[in-house]
């Protein structure tokens, strides 16, 4: 997750996440290397976040 110095820190939509992880998969072909899978796993706990918090924002209407 990136952020300037004068954006707030909080976490990106949950389809930005998933697209990153779209190009990511394309990226490597399908296959991906321990860093790469490092990075997925980072990714996919970051999306996993993303949704949890969007469906309590939802459930919370």
């Amino acid at each position: 997750m990136t952020t300037t110095p004068d954006t707030p820190n909080r976490p990106r939509p949950a389809a930005e996440v998933n697209e990153e992880i779209r190009a990511l998969w394309l990226r490597t072909g399908g296959y991906l290397r321990p860093e790469q899978h490092l990075e997925y796993e980072k990714l996919v706990a970051e999306w996993a976040e993303a949704t949890s918090e969007a469906a309590s924002h939802s459930s919370a209407v």
